[in-house]
């Protein structure tokens, strides 16, 4: 098993949001400082899958801070940050002639993992 070398660690589960929009806005903060990454989030175009990566960091340095409470936030990066596929939700939808077309609600589940790296 592998050795813990991260300072915190946060996790939000079943979110309603397509894992694969979620990836492509979690691979912008990837290995970078926590307030770059905040300010990333803030201005990115992907409202909804960004507010939920957001929220999960916040909670991630709330963690740390929790954790180590003389931890410097300025030094705290984003060392890992992964997007699995949680559940999906099955519906069906009308279609011609009688039949039924299945839609999937998919969701996801964030990971985010910090470090702390002296020196900026």
């Amino acid at each position: 098993m592998k050795e813990q070398n991260y300072l915190s660690k946060a996790s939000a589960k079943y979110v309603r949001v397509s894992p694969r929009k979620c990836r492509l806005v979690a691979d912008l903060i990837r290995e970078r400082y926590v307030g770059e990454a905040l300010t990333i989030l803030n201005f990115s175009k992907r409202k909804r899958a960004s507010s939920i990566v957001e929220k999960a960091l916040r909670s991630a340095i709330a963690n740390a801070q929790q954790k180590k409470s003389d931890v410097d936030v300025d030094n705290l990066f984003v060392s890992k940050i992964f997007v699995d596929e949680g559940p999906q939700m099955k519906r069906f939808r009308a279609a011609p002639m009688g039949r039924a077309v299945r839609i999937l609600k998919r969701t996801s589940h964030v990971n985010i993992y910090l470090e702390e790296k002296k020196g900026s």
